[in-house]
């Protein structure tokens, strides 16, 4: 079994990723390793059949970018304290594009992240993100459903 390091920890602010965060900091204390907390901006631009003017998509991506950083700050002030070891990168782009890109260069061991229970049409328009990545990620990646360990509890 390969050593864990680098752990890759997909957030969408919504209320199913936080319920990962208990996963994700239990396994960095386990076995020391780095956190890396991605926020993927979805890039408007990819879907292309829809015209809107350019410079009022970029603003929505600026605006999207900077409250995304203050999420993930929030995100990292009140839950990430017990794990020093961790880095906030927020990017722009396709989100399942963006988490293969950084499993790959930043070497990541492990991938936790939650997933949402879409169905029908959610489904067929917005996709699977998590199992897209469980499909192509060459790297193990722990899903949680949430809303499974919410009906246990």
């Amino acid at each position: 079994m390969k050593e864990i390091k680098r752990i890759l920890y997909p957030v969408d602010f919504s209320e199913n990723s936080y319920h990962v965060l208990p996963y994700v900091i239990s396994l960095s204390d386990k076995y020391n390793a780095q956190v890396y907390i991605l926020y993927v901006v979805d890039d408007l631009r990819r879907y292309a059949g829809i015209h809107v003017p350019h410079p009022s998509i970029s603003q929505i991506i600026d605006e999207a970018m900077a409250a995304g950083k203050k999420m993930l700050n929030q995100i990292c002030d009140e839950h990430l304290q017990r794990c020093p070891n961790f880095q906030k990168r927020i990017v722009s782009g396709d989100p399942r594009k963006e988490i293969m890109k950084m499993i790959e260069d930043e070497e990541i061991d492990l991938v936790i992240m939650g997933t949402h229970g879409r169905k029908g049409i959610e489904r067929a328009i917005f996709g699977s993100v998590a199992e897209y990545v469980v499909k192509n990620s060459k790297v193990p990646v722990l899903t949680i459903n949430p809303l499974k360990e919410k009906k246990e509890a």
